[in-house]
């Protein structure tokens, strides 16, 4: 990845177009960064700190491989000369949790007054919190949004070359620019974004306010990049949006979210498909099909139902019934018998009764997931839901959220006990970390499997007898017959 971009002329003026501009600032960037490890006689280092969900996570693999091309090294360490957080924001705790690091960060930036400090993602796109990290936190030294994430390196250098704070915070977004270095954690796993933003205004989410209304890639540009991935030795792709389910809607040529997959489930060499996240409202028939069909799609879907009740799904603007998802998920059950189901749910939100409760307890016992994120609700503000009257107290919602999370528990244990002694097909792709000799892998359906084995089968997808149920996890063994 060195030699990739070497080949642009840094004397000239900066090219106007993306990404050959970003490319430009990478050795401009670089150059000044050769200089200083010369007068230092060390690499410089890099720490990433990324909070919230795998969008965020897939945008950090981009800014570490722009930071690795520009010559940083990673490091585990928050000690190190250039450190960013990729900030999450859907509740106000994780707004808390990012100013509390900033304020034990302050005192390595003493140390090493010429460390650079950066600030990006959801958090960054609300007015307030960059006037907070303006005013309050001085020591940052560069702040941008989840639209220019690409544009690390040209603010990267503004501030190399200026020693100036660089604040470049959009309101929305100006294309999507793709092509530029990422950094993957796994070799045989990989996320791809395949649309930016969300249009559903739930009430209780700040998601499109801070990420934008929806945009989805072309698909060439998707499948050529999941062939790239394919040829590198990814055998297990997972496509990602706010809500995969309307990917296309946008484009100049509408292509459906089933054709996509349909296009992907082509690419030799990719064996494993996941996707995420899917909103009841948007899930189609066509779906279903390819869910049914498909050899390479895998047999999970998260589905977040959030509430039971259709009072409280429409105080949320989430535009089913309950009536209306039960329907669904009967759909289905009958079309992918072995369908392993998963959902969101939130205990608490406001107005909630006794009798919703029930009606979400009512609704886990109908669906029968295999898991869920049960989740208390958090107030918060600049969403609809934060001005509602009738917010909970906290005493109610934690004693509901107990009864909830038995519920969900008993159910999943009760699922997963039905593949005992069964033989699934599992991508190795860890040595556990709690038993050395012991190697972590997942099924299609998602549920983790623990197993002896050597560590030469990470990467591959190898049958595992499922001996014992644990929860949301299984201990096996490896099959004879590999």
């Amino acid at each position: 990845m060195n030699n990739h971009f070497e080949w642009t002329n840094t004397v000239e003026n900066a090219p106007a177009t993306e990404p050959e501009r970003q490319r430009y600032f990478m050795v401009k960037c670089r150059e000044l960064i050769e200089q200083k490890k010369q007068e230092l006689g060390r690499d410089l280092t890099f720490n990433p700190q990324t909070f919230g969900c795998q969008m965020n996570f897939k945008d950090s693999e981009k800014l570490n491989g722009i930071l690795e091309e520009i010559g940083y090294v990673k490091v585990d360490s928050e000690n190190a000369d250039f450190v960013y957080y990729n900030t999450c924001t859907v509740r106000e705790n994780a707004n808390i949790r990012v100013y509390g690091r900033l304020g034990s960060i302050k005192n390595y930036k003493k140390k090493n007054p010429e460390m650079i400090i950066a600030m990006c993602g959801c958090m960054m796109q609300e007015a307030e919190e960059v006037e907070k990290v303006k005013n309050t936190f001085r020591f940052v030294d560069v702040v941008f949004g989840t639209h220019n994430i690409y544009k690390l390196a040209e603010l990267l250098y503004e501030c190399l070359s200026t020693k100036h704070r660089v604040f470049d915070v959009w309101e929305k977004a100006e294309g999507i620019i793709e092509d530029l270095p990422s950094d993957r954690k796994i070799s045989f796993k990989a996320g791809v974004n395949i649309m930016y933003g969300c249009n559903n205004f739930c009430s209780y989410c700040i998601v499109p306010y801070v990420r934008g209304r929806e945009r989805s890639r072309k698909p060439e540009d998707i499948i050529t990049e999941i062939e790239k991935l394919a040829k590198e030795g990814v055998v297990e792709v997972m496509l990602l949006g706010q809500n995969v389910n309307s990917y296309g809607k946008n484009l100049e040529e509408p292509v459906t979210f089933a054709q996509l997959l349909r296009m992907v489930e082509k690419i030799e060499g990719i064996e494993r498909i996941r996707f995420m996240t899917s909103h009841p409202k948007d899930l189609s028939d066509e779906l279903i099909e390819v869910l049914a069909e498909s050899k390479k799609v895998c047999r999970h879907l998260h589905l977040p139902v959030q509430s039971g009740s259709t009072k409280l799904l429409k105080a949320m603007n989430r535009r089913y019934t309950k009536e209306g998802y039960l329907e669904l998920v009967a759909k289905l059950r009958k079309a992918v018998p072995d369908l392993s189901l998963t959902t969101d749910i939130i205990v608490g939100f406001p107005g909630e009764t006794e009798e919703d409760l029930q009606e979400t307890i009512d609704i886990v016992r109908q669906a029968r997931y295999d898991s869920a994120f049960t989740f208390i609700y958090s107030k918060r503000s600049g969403t609809p839901a934060a001005e509602m009257e009738n917010q909970i107290p906290e005493d109610v919602v934690h004693d509901r959220f107990d009864r909830l999370l038995k519920v969900v528990n008993e159910i999943a244990k009760e699922q997963n006990k039905k593949l005992e002694g069964t033989t699934g097909l599992v991508l190795a792709e860890a040595i556990d970390e709690k038993d050395p000799s012991m190697i972590t892998g997942r099924l299609s359906n998602n549920n983790v499997v623990h197993f002896k084995a050597d560590p030469s089968v990470i990467g591959k997808i190898v049958p595992v007898v499922l001996e014992e149920a644990k929860g949301f996890y299984f201990i096996g063994r490896l099959s004879e017959d590999v």
